[in-house]
């Protein structure tokens, strides 16, 4: 059986380091030790992207090991993932001042990714949005079922 492929957004990896939420940071670990290897994990440039504007270059180099450590693949990027941001964009799905999660998005449709994980329960991790997305997909040709999940409801899944 193949592994669910789940795109990482950036506060994924940066909840590990988090100290300002405790449970998330918590939750965080208890994914990628105890279950990351049951899953095709990957991220793009955008992610290493916000990565590398982190001011502490000690815990950004942290957070790329972890990139290494977890062997998460980087996709490559594509024409079409922009041109799916700007679609997420102009249809006020994402916000305009948000391109970096529409990218996220863009990268988890263009690939056919089965999850795109993320704690930014705003923008990306939403129901709300998950649903728009899907609706927006279906019009514009890409059919595969995106989901939009916090690290929380994962390891729901997987714990009941």
């Amino acid at each position: 059986m193949n592994k669910l492929k789940i795109y990482l957004d950036t506060s994924v990896i940066s909840f590990l380091f988090a100290t300002d939420a405790p449970q998330f940071t918590e939750i965080t670990k208890e994914f990628f030790v105890n279950y990351s290897n049951q899953y095709d994990l990957y991220i793009s440039d955008i992610v290493l992207l916000e990565i590398s504007k982190n001011r502490n270059s000690e815990l950004m180099n942290e957070m790329l090991d972890v990139t290494r450590k977890y062997g998460i693949q980087k996709l490559e990027s594509a024409t079409e993932i922009d041109n799916l941001a700007k679609v997420y964009i102009e249809n006020g799905i994402i916000p305009v001042n948000k391109v970096e999660d529409a990218l996220h998005v863009g990268y988890a449709t263009y690939y056919d990714i089965d999850i795109l994980l993320s704690w930014n329960f705003r923008h990306l991790a939403n129901v709300n949005k998950e649903h728009k997305i899907i609706i927006e997909n279906l019009k514009i040709g890409y059919y595969y079922p995106l989901r939009l999940l916090s690290p929380l409801e994962v390891l729901n899944e997987i714990t009941d």
